[in-house]
């Protein structure tokens, strides 16, 4: 994958959990994990623009080992909304519950070549 397509796709993620994080009721649980989640996902996308205009391969290394923490975050943030029923488009939810998982592969896989090359 190009690295603008792998941007585009973050910047997509990140858009698409802002847009269903809109949606949320005003629960303090709702509202706390929501908060958290938009600050995850779109720091993966900031960090990996970041990492694209990295100093060094261990810079670029370090941003991209960031951005694949605040996937995880965010993954783990989602399973917990569906898990105590806090949103409740639930095809929406699972979308991004998928794009986060392929992302993190994605991250791993570019981690674990970059590492190789060092």
């Amino acid at each position: 994958m190009k690295p603008i397509n792998l941007e585009e796709r973050l910047i997509q993620f990140a858009v698409d959990i802002i847009l269903m994080c809109k949606k949320i009721d005003k629960s303090f649980a709702s509202e706390h994990l929501a908060k958290q989640l938009i600050r995850s996902a779109t720091s993966s996308a900031l960090n990996y623009g970041e990492a694209r205009s990295g100093e060094s391969a261990n810079d670029f290394l370090h941003k991209m080992k960031i951005c694949l923490k605040e996937l995880r975050e965010s993954f783990i943030n989602m399973k917990i909304q569906k898990g105590a029923s806090l949103v409740t488009d639930i095809d929406t939810l699972n979308t991004l519950l998928k794009e986060n998982d392929e992302l993190i592969s994605i991250f791993v896989t570019s981690i674990k070549t970059a590492s190789s090359k060092k």
